[in-house]
Parts: C-alpha cells; sequence; structure tokens
C-alpha cells in the first residue's frame, strides 16, 4: 500500500485547530476554525474522493480520538468520510493505548516503523495519514511517507502548531499535482526526494 498523508495547512504551515474546537481553547489556542469556509464543493469532492480511496487509516492518538468521537459516532451512509472511515481497517500508532473503542482499531506499539513497513508491503490502496502532524513528521524521519497532500488554506493564522518544526530535519520534495480550487484553497502533491541540494 502506498502511504500517503493529506493535511490541511495555512500559508504559513499551521494545521493546528483547523475546525472549531473547545479542547483547542481550553488548551489556549484561540484562532482555531480557520479553514472553515474555504472549502468549496471542488475541494470537498477532492476531499471526499481521497478518503474513498483509502483501503486503511493510520492515526496518532490524539486525532484518532478526535475522529472516533466525531466520525466514529456517524451513520456510515451520511456521507463519503463517515462511510470511508467506518468501513475500512484503522492503526493508530501509540504506547499508551490499549482499549481503542473505535470498530476494527488495530494499535501499533513497540516498533511502529516495522508495523508500518509491513503495512505498506501488503497489496491494495492507499494507507492515508489525516491530521496527526507528530505522527506525519515521525513518518517522514523514517522514510516512510510516499506522496503528501497539502491543501493550502488562504489565511495566516500567526500561531499553533506548525506541520514542519522551526528545527527539523530538511528534505527536497518532487512536486507530483498542484491544482487550485475556487475559494482560494491550493493542492501541492508531494513525493519525499531525499535531502536538498545547497548552493555551495
Amino acid at each position: 500500500m502506498k502511504l500517503r498523508t493529506t493535511t490541511q495547512v495555512s500559508v504559513d504551515g499551521v494545521m493546528q485547530g483547523n475546525g472549531p474546537s473547545e479542547e483547542e481553547h481550553r488548551a489556549g489556542f484561540e484562532r482555531d476554525g480557520w479553514a472553515m469556509g474555504h472549502f468549496d464543493d471542488d475541494a470537498m469532492t477532492f476531499v471526499n474522493e481521497t478518503y474513498r480511496r483509502a483501503g486503511a487509516f493510520l492515526f496518532g492518538r490524539w486525532t484518532y480520538e478526535f475522529f472516533a468521537g466525531y466520525w466514529g459516532a456517524m451513520d456510515p451512509g451520511s456521507n463519503p468520510i463517515a462511510e470511508a472511515l467506518n468501513t475500512r481497517p484503522k492503526y493508530v500508532a501509540s504506547n499508551t493505548l490499549t482499549e481503542p473503542g473505535w470498530a476494527d482499531t488495530t494499535v501499533l506499539s513497540g516498533d511502529v516503523a516495522a508495523a508500518i513497513a509491513d503495512l505498506k508491503a501488503q497489496p491494495g490502496a492507499e494507507l492515508q495519514v489525516h491530521g496527526s502532524g507528530a505522527l506525519i513528521r515521525w513518518l517522514l524521519e523514517n522514510d516512510l511517507v510516499d506522496e503528501m497532500n497539502l491543501l493550502i488554506v488562504p489565511v495566516v493564522v500567526g500561531q499553533g502548531t506548525r506541520l514542519f518544526p522551526a528545527a527539523g530535519p530538511d528534505m527536497a520534495l518532487d512536486l507530483v499535482e498542484s491544482q487550485a480550487f475556487p475559494r482560494g484553497v491550493t493542492l501541492q502533491v508531494y513525493r519525499p526526494a531525499g535531502r536538498p541540494q545547497y548552493a555551495t
């Protein structure tokens, strides 16, 4: 399976609190919901089709529990995202979660890199990662990401957790696809391509 990440980010790279969240407010983040209103029908069609392509989903613990509480409570027939998430296998990388409450969930602990490599070696559709910023950064550091969908929302948030930290590993990216949607969201599909080359 190809491992593909899909992340909504602001122009300044923030991925935290893209939707309204009481939990984010309690944690002191007051600019949540910055992606709301930017996703038109064309952008949502792309998102829905992405979920439909999934053979399985991989989450970090925080995103898993958030999705389980929201999407896991929905009728699978209510929309394409709920259908995909509630009818396909789910994997969560965690050394502390022992009893996942969402049906068809497997907890990956111990040698998580080896477990994910085994999943990728299986035939089938995409292994998708949505949200899960800490997990995405770890997957990139361990060369486990095949392609990245970045949905860039036309807003500068100015605070919050960014997809890429201020100090982290460097990487070159090959642009595979690019698309602009009517309300200003742009899609950039990248493939990791080793380390960048720097001018001398």
